[in-house]
């Protein structure tokens, strides 16, 4: 491909893109409001079957606060996005990196796969188990954290440091969002 041709079309070949680090990627995935949609769909699908599984074996209230928790989680790094992107002048560009953001979570369970051939081969030759899985551990927190930063970078043309900024209160934002009232619950009740 030539470096001014776009690539094509195609959310798969756009996410592999983007998992290594290249920006033309984005071109893959859409602007609008129903391709934003369209990449939540999987992510809200999931847990949803989850809900109606601990429906059926737990009971309403645990199928329910799960599933609320996950929707939060899910909905609260879009909200804090896009309320820092419109600070930032960003809001027109917001649409496709929020598309290319949910779109893009999937590169985290394959990372994690991939990593569990040589963790399991250092295992086998001695590494502990829990060493081994802190190092994946850390190892996709590291990736998941770079992925999102590439993608505010690249996606809403931030600076470096705008990047790093909206990284940290989304996912701080996000933690405190999901947690807190659990938090708060245990602590008060």
């Amino acid at each position: 491909m030539k470096p001014d041709e776009a690539p094509p079309k195609s959310v798969m070949v756009g996410i592999l893109r983007i998992a290594r680090g290249r920006a033309d990627g984005l071109l893959c995935f859409g602007a609008t409001p129903q391709s934003f949609l369209a990449s939540l769909a999987p992510l809200v699908a999931f847990p949803l079957v989850g809900a109606v599984l601990t429906l059926a074996s737990r009971g309403a209230r645990e199928a329910l606060t799960g599933f609320a928790m996950t929707l939060c989680a899910l909905l609260v790094p879009a909200v804090l996005s896009f309320e820092i992107a419109r600070a930032w002048g960003r809001a027109d560009r917001w649409l496709r990196f929020a598309t290319a953001v949910n779109w893009c979570e999937w590169t985290l369970p394959l990372a994690a796969c991939a990593a569990l051939l040589p963790l399991g081969l250092a295992m086998g030759a001695g590494l502990d188990a829990t060493i081994a899985g802190a190092l994946l551990v850390c190892g996709l927190g590291a990736y998941a954290l770079w992925l999102h930063w590439f993608l505010a970078r690249k996606a809403l043309g931030l600076s470096g440091l705008r990047s790093v900024l909206m990284v940290l209160a989304v996912n701080l934002g996000t933690v405190t969002a999901v947690l807190g009232p659990r938090f708060l619950a245990v602590t008060w009740g």
